[in-house]
């Protein structure tokens, strides 16, 4: 008898999608948004923190439409509008009027899009290797977005994500090529990002006047030596975002949650648990 497999959660209807999500522990609620990466679900970019969060809090991770164990929608369209959307009707669907939001990465540019639109929806805000302000598509992401299936570049991928080479294991490679060619997994991959890519970075991108404008308490948190996503992205945010407190980790790269999990639970559960300030 095979093990049930741990990234399919419970499901819900979301904006109309039918959403695969993961719902932990109690007391505040916090909405955990994935990154872009193939073959990524809730679980295999959360699966590390969750347990820790959920000391303290109610965590909701969600796959977004078109990753993971998510609806993948029949026109293959894929737009912020979209996930935004999808977002905000899980919050609906959950009976969540306000919750925390942790954005990775893509998970980043939605986390800054949510919180711009819907403010009063989010309490305070995390934004980790964020995408969302303007930059120059790198060849990590390039090559992340461009990725094809097969062990070797898989391999390859991690090498670019991580920075020790010890987290990029046979095994870990392995399960995320086997998790990039599931059924439908690598058709909306491939659907959402094609060449040239330098216009999905650039539809990801919030303005600055309206990231100025976020009133929220913000945590900003980036790996020194991310080859995915500039560190100078989190410093511009930092710069813009009022509120905002910004850590770097050295000795990491585009996977802080992963690579330095501990340390980021408890950076991330401090300051999701720290007394309002005035």
């Amino acid at each position: 008898m095979n093990a049930p497999n741990p990234e399919i959660g419970a499901n819900i209807r979301a904006a109309g999608l039918a959403t695969n999500y993961h719902d932990l522990g109690s007391g505040r609620p916090v909405l955990l948004i994935h990154g872009s990466g193939p073959g990524v679900s809730a679980w295999a970019n959360w699966r590390l923190v969750m347990p820790e969060l959920a000391k303290s809090c109610r965590v909701i991770a969600p796959d977004m439409a078109g990753f993971g164990y998510s609806e993948r929608p029949a026109d293959a369209q894929y737009s912020m509008d979209r996930w935004v959307e999808q977002a905000v009707g899980l919050l609906d669907a959950l009976g969540i009027e306000q919750t925390d939001l942790v954005g990775n990465s893509f998970g980043g540019a939605l986390a800054l899009a949510l919180a711009i639109r819907h403010p009063k929806r989010v309490r305070r805000l995390v934004l980790m290797g964020a995408v969302g302000v303007n930059f120059t598509l790198t060849p990590g992401l390039d090559a992340a977005w461009g990725y094809t299936p097969s062990l070797d570049n898989m391999r390859a991928l991690l090498d670019l994500f991580a920075y020790s080479r010890e987290l990029v294991t046979d095994e870990l490679a392995k399960l995320r090529f086997e998790a990039s060619i599931r059924p439908g997994f690598q058709e909306s991959f491939a659907a959402m990002f094609p060449a040239p890519r330098q216009r999905w970075v650039d539809a990801m991108t919030s303005k600055e006047a309206d990231i100025k404008e976020l009133p929220h308490e913000s945590l900003i948190i980036h790996g020194r030596e991310d080859q995915i996503i500039p560190v100078s992205n989190s410093f511009k945010l930092h710069e813009l975002i009022q509120r905002s407190q910004l850590h770097v980790f050295g000795q990491c790269g585009h996977w802080t949650q992963i690579e330095h999990a501990s340390r980021f639970a408890q950076l991330v559960g401090n300051f999701l648990t720290e007394p309002d300030r005035k």
